[in-house]
């Protein structure tokens, strides 16, 4: 038996080779058709199904930080902007849909199966106003961001402006956050603080006095200021005068201005109280 199947495997072997060529290759081809066709009859299957309605987005969900925005408003902003279903979304279109709305920081956006998204936001958190030259204010978040958004909406009257070359906005708010509390022991609550384009620094407390640092680093500007407070109370204390005006870029002293006191008088004290 067993030399019978080797022999019968042996002839549908040489069957094979002995068949012409162009039969194997139509044989071949056909085979390969066959899978071809096959393949694209799953492809036209799978792309009827991700078109389903059934895929279409139909709820989506917002978390996070929804204090300034109401949901609803969220939504409305953002949907318009979102193309495709479950499969067919670009997530990362999605994520700018949502940060397009006005007071969103940063989002994430997630499919949930069948017909969801999840959006989880981050909001803005105003730090400070930022001055444009062009005369309309924007803010500055809490990491140093300039942002768009209704100024009106900030219920804090407080919050300093700040002013600055294109980009210089998280530098100036670190500076603000460094020099403000070395004025505030002198009961000079800053207001305005501005880096020209050459690099020096100007403040505005809001007693209308104002205060010009002069360059250098945020190290050096601190040690500069806190020499100024350190001395300048006595000369404030002796004439008993509000503070106007005072230069601090002088490299042996400041100068100083007071109400009612020339500003030579006003500067040959200040000289005089920084070298004691």
């Amino acid at each position: 038996m067993n030399r019978r199947a080797n022999f019968a495997n042996s002839d549908a072997r040489a069957d094979v080779r002995e068949r012409p060529l162009d039969v194997r290759l139509m044989n071949i081809t056909a085979s390969v058709l066959f899978a071809l066709a096959a393949a694209i009859v799953l492809v036209g299957l799978v792309i009827w199904l991700v078109r389903q309605p059934m895929f279409d987005v139909r709820r989506i969900r917002v978390e996070g930080d929804v204090t300034r925005n109401s949901v609803s408003t969220i939504r409305a902003n953002a949907l318009p902007r979102i193309t495709g279903n479950y499969f067919t979304l670009d997530l990362g279109q999605g994520q700018r849909a949502f940060e397009a709305v006005p007071w969103v920081r940063h989002a994430v956006v997630s499919r949930v199966w069948p017909n969801r998204l999840n959006v989880l936001l981050e909001e803005h958190r105003a730090a400070a106003l930022w001055s444009m030259d062009e005369g309309s204010d924007q803010l500055v978040n809490t990491f140093g961001e300039v942002f768009q958004a209704n100024v009106g909406d900030v219920e804090d009257d407080s919050l300093p402006t700040l002013q600055g070359p294109e980009g210089s906005a998280p530098l100036v708010l670190s500076a603000y956050r460094r020099l403000s509390p070395v004025f505030e022991r002198m009961d000079l609550n800053m207001e305005a603080l501005t880096l020209s384009g050459r690099g020096s620094w100007h403040a505005v407390f809001d007693n209308g006095a104002e205060i010009e640092l002069g360059r250098g680093t945020e190290d050096e500007l601190v040690a500069r200021c806190e020499r100024f407070t350190g001395t300048v109370a006595q000369v404030i204390a002796r004439y008993q005068r509000p503070l106007l005006f005072a230069d601090l870029r002088h490299n042996e002293g400041y100068a100083l201005r007071l109400k009612g006191i020339t500003t030579t008088q006003a500067a040959a004290a200040g000289v005089a109280a920084a070298r004691n």
